[in-house]
């Protein structure tokens, strides 16, 4: 049966996940959001390998361990059978400096070398075309096989015997044996050679860049894994990053809660690169930045829309892949996302909020000039425009809408940091201008989001409901921590929607019913308020908690059941890694207690 104990490998271009068995059960070409080739994790709940799988298993096999290499997304997979023989398989995809670029192939690359015994291997490659609804035709040579996909045909080249490929038989593995399975065009050069050569400069291209970050003293290991993770989801051509690498995980077993994260919200990618840049990670933001500009540059009038596709593209038509059963049979497999077209207010502030650190950070390549804040000043008349309009909100609600707190406080946020950079660019005027914008859409908010009766901050203007994304009017510098009204809200959301060790989003019914599992980010945001009430010892012991409910890969998807512990959503999910970034930061002792 399928289950999220997966480890994805990937380049910035292209990416993978590997299964218990050691097979590359998901991975989309030619990027992230295209044709699932390996689509087995959700196409047969019985027969989850049968097709759409790359796998590599030994004759009377009884084990498969896994681990990182350490500091690289580089997965080693050690394989035994019950006569002590054994092989060691390394998964990449390549990505290292070469003629002055980053060489990062839509290609995945396995070594296998034999470590004990007389191992037999057999190898079935079994890429599939139209979203699962047929197998690759295929051609071969001497020593590669084509597949004809319809959007990114591949060729195999390898020095393991051809024959034994094809026809998926076991043979002895006595030498280190090669695979690249990239673009469709000869290989060039001794593929045994030129594949460990690749292996090594990946290698000390992700060791090299794990260096730079500027980890907390405690929890190293969890933080290194969730940013090189982190980092995998962001596609480097244009500058996006999804959130997630997966489609149609469920949320909850049965529900049709089932979504194509496979794009850039405007949100998520917000909250990534706020924590990759707490790590100093300038590079993934830098991208980033690239890629918002030009999101602006072809808005309307600088309205953003809550998600894009990793080029851009705007139209995310929402269709089913009728040929994909499911994760463990529990489908629809959606096909984009009908959230394109939603309205979330929220996303203004998100545009502008880590454009504003370009204008005063002399580390970056490129600063922000006036240029770009005329650019960013657009974005922000669209959020004073629509702070006090109603929206589908941060949890994308599909059949109602409200004006929602957390929207506005975005706003708020928009016209505050536009203010701040007005300042570095000595623009009294317009720094006056969006201050008393800013000001204005304050009123508001306590005005209208304050629920006196209940004494504390509603998750609507003029209602009485609750969901987490409150905890979050701090971290947004809406309102000290130690603010009553904060105090209170926390007391009350904790109340309403804790769940034991997790959180919920909210616990009013939405489309689909209750929720019935917990929000991870949720808790997260949980573990930070209750940093900052003080509540130090109770947050470190969630957190622990937290980290224990992480697979044997180090990562997190979107949500877990909080009776069980069982992980489900898309997988790995950027929010959820940001939340391990983010805890560990404000938990973390002192490097200079080790001093």
């Amino acid at each position: 049966m399928s289950s999220l104990e997966l480890w994805p490998v990937g380049n910035c271009q292209v990416s993978g996940l590997i299964n218990e068995a050691g097979s590359l059960v998901w991975g989309c070409v030619p990027r992230v959001d295209g044709d699932p080739t390996f689509c087995s994790l959700l196409r047969d709940h019985n027969e989850p390998e049968k097709a759409g799988a790359w796998r590599m298993e030994l004759e009377r096999q009884v084990s498969a361990k896994h681990r990182y290499i350490r500091n690289t997304p580089i997965l080693l997979t050690r394989l035994e059978d019950d006569c002590g023989g054994a092989v060691e398989i390394l998964h990449f995809c390549p990505r290292f400096q070469r003629s002055g670029r980053m060489y990062r192939p839509v290609a995945y690359c396995r070594v296998v070398r034999p470590v004990a015994g007389s191992p037999r291997l057999k190898v079935s490659l079994t890429p599939m075309t139209g979203y699962g609804s047929k197998l690759a035709d295929r051609t071969h040579g001497t020593n590669h096989i084509r597949y004809l996909i319809e959007e990114h045909s591949m060729r195999l080249s390898t020095n393991a015997p051809i024959g034994y490929v094809l026809e998926e038989r076991y043979f002895r593995v006595e030498n280190d044996l090669h695979f690249f399975l990239g673009p469709d065009e000869p290989f060039v050069g001794n593929v045994g050679r030129e594949v460990e050569a690749m292996l090594d400069k990946t290698s000390v291209y992700w060791r090299h860049w794990v260096r730079g970050l500027a980890t907390p003293m405690d929890w190293q290991d969890a933080v290194i894994r969730a940013a090189i993770t982190l980092k995998l989801c962001q596609h480097e051509e244009t500058g996006a990053i999804v959130a997630a690498l997966t489609t149609s995980i469920p949320e909850a077993p049965g529900t049709e809660r089932n979504w194509d994260y496979r794009y850039c919200w405007i949100r998520d990618a917000y909250y990534t690169v706020q924590a990759l840049n707490r790590l100093g990670a300038l590079d993934v933001l830098e991208k980033y930045l690239a890629y918002l500009r030009n999101l602006v540059d072809d808005s309307e009038g600088g309205m953003i829309q809550p998600l894009y596709s990793v080029s851009g593209q705007k139209e995310l038509t929402e269709w089913t892949a009728e040929s994909l059963e499911g994760y463990r049979g529990m489908g629809p497999v959606r096909v984009g996302n009908a959230a394109y077209h939603q309205t979330q207010n929220d996303c203004y502030g998100q545009i502008i909020i880590p454009n504003i650190q370009a204008f005063y950070d002399h580390r970056m390549l490129r600063r922000a000039n006036a240029d770009d804040f005329a650019s960013l000043e657009e974005v922000g008349m669209m959020a004073w425009k629509m702070h006090d309009r109603p929206d589908a909100g941060l949890w994308e609600l599909r059949t109602r809408t409200a004006v929602h707190t957390y929207s506005s406080v975005m706003s708020w946020a928009a016209c505050d940091r536009l203010a701040n950079a007005a300042d570095v660019l000595r623009m009294p005027d317009r720094q006056e201008f969006w201050r008393n914008r800013a000001d204005a859409i304050r009123k508001t908010i306590d005005e209208k989001a304050w629920n006196e009766k209940a004494g504390h901050y509603a998750a609507t203007f003029g209602g009485d409901e609750l969901d987490a994304s409150l905890l979050q009017l701090v971290e947004l510098r809406y309102v000290e921590a130690q603010d009553p009204r904060f105090q209170a809200t926390l007391k009350a959301v904790e109340k309403t929607l804790r769940r034991g060790e997790h959180m919920l989003r909210y616990d009013s019914e939405d489309d689909f019913g209750r929720p019935e599992t917990a929000f991870n980010i949720c808790t997260f945001w949980l573990i930070e308020a209750l940093h900052l009430d003080g509540r130090d010892e109770e947050a470190r012991q969630l957190f622990e908690t937290m980290l224990s409910h992480r697979t044997q890969s180090g990562l997190l998807s979107e949500d877990m059941d909080f009776e069980t512990g069982e992980l489900w959503g898309n997988f790995p999910q950027t929010y959820s890694l940001v939340g391990i970034i983010n805890c560990a930061g404000v938990l973390s002792r002192l490097w200079s207690e080790w001093r």
